[in-house]
């Protein structure tokens, strides 16, 4: 159970901040962003392999830099969270959505207690001709996350098939030319960077698939849908913590501690550097939501396919106890793809 607001002063979390680890962060997204390519660019293959990894871990971190500046707990203001985020997002090729949208929908999913997704992805699945079909499962079996890629583009795609956002076309269009003249640019000095690029970007998004499609089995619903009334306790219900080690808890900052997920919901003001305490002071540590690190790679080999059709799945049996076999996990990286 979550300990008592009584024994635990969660507001008081809000305001530990750490200038200097959230500076630290930023630079190093920034810089190891910049580094990450000019290690792709050197002719040594080990520091192409290195660069790789720089770039990697990089995105990822620039990823969950966005997620924090959503809940502006890293800036005072509403709008220095907004520029950094913007640039995060730049980082990681999410900037086609703006941020103060992409922010509501996360918001929204923290205050309503659901999901949000723009289509019906099984019943997508069916009706695509067959080859495309399996063309599809093939390329998530070998982990390419190609449903990744298509949920993006059809997201940046709805603003031209959308009247109603007419306004957001020019943005796009821009984007899409800079973006695209810039990695021309990099494919002309280097295919092979170019090439590496993009291995460190499905590396990116595996990784956030990865704990995305763990933390949680809410229902789902479209975009503008009359939506249930949720309490906490059933927040909590359904909300997983994806931990590397509760234990050797530092292992976790690999991911900015985004592994620490019901403590998040349980205060999603709480800076990323402050979570880990906040966690133990909640949790007791024998709650069935930490979710083992050998299940969480075991099921992500499992059900890379079969999550496509049968949906997150169910992770705790009528008993309340934990059901590995039946949870399947969600497919996607849901904060970085506005669905409206």
């Amino acid at each position: 159970m979550v300990t008592t607001p009584a024994t635990v002063n969660v507001s008081d979390f809000v305001h530990r901040q750490k200038p200097l680890w959230n500076g630290g962060a930023i630079a190093y997204s920034v810089l190891g962003y910049l580094g990450g390519i000019g290690l792709l660019l050197q002719a040594n293959g080990w520091l192409n392999a290195i660069g790789v990894i720089l770039l990697t871990h990089v995105l990822v971190w620039s990823a969950y830099l966005a997620h924090e500046f959503f809940h502006s707990s890293i800036f005072s203001t509403r709008r220095a969270n907004a520029i950094a985020g913007s640039i995060m997002l730049w980082i990681v090729g999410a900037c086609y959505a703006r941020f103060d949208k992409l922010a509501k929908e996360h918001i929204a999913h923290h205050v309503n207690r659901v999901d949000f997704s723009a289509f019906d992805l099984p019943s997508a699945m069916q009706q695509l001709p067959t080859w495309l079909r399996q063309t599809i499962v093939f390329l998530e079996g070998v982990y390419f996350p190609i449903i990744s890629f298509w949920l993006q583009w059809r997201s940046i795609l709805m603003v031209f098939r959308d009247p109603k956002r007419h306004d957001e076309r020019l943005r796009v269009v821009t984007l899409l030319i800079i973006r695209g003249l810039l990695f021309t640019l990099l494919a002309i000095v280097s295919p092979k960077a170019l090439l590496l690029y993009f291995l460190s970007y499905i590396g990116m998004i595996t990784i956030l698939r990865w704990q995305d499609a763990f933390q949680h089995t809410y229902e789902v619903f479209p975009a503008g849908m009359p939506l249930p009334t949720r309490d906490r306790a059933h927040e909590q219900a359904n909300t997983f913590s994806t931990l590397f080690s509760r234990r050797w808890a530092w292992l976790n900052f690999l991911l900015l501690n985004f592994g620490y997920h019901n403590a998040h919901h349980e205060l999603m003001k709480c800076p990323w550097h402050s979570l880990p305490e906040l966690d133990r002071q909640l949790f007791s540590g024998e709650e069935f939501h930490y979710v083992p690190l050998s299940q969480l790679l075991l099921s992500y080999h499992r059900f890379r396919t079969s999550r496509i059709f049968l949906g997150q799945g169910v992770a705790v049996d009528e008993k309340g106890n934990p059901a590995p076999e039946t949870f399947y996990g969600a497919v996607g990286v849901s904060f970085l793809v506005q669905t409206y």
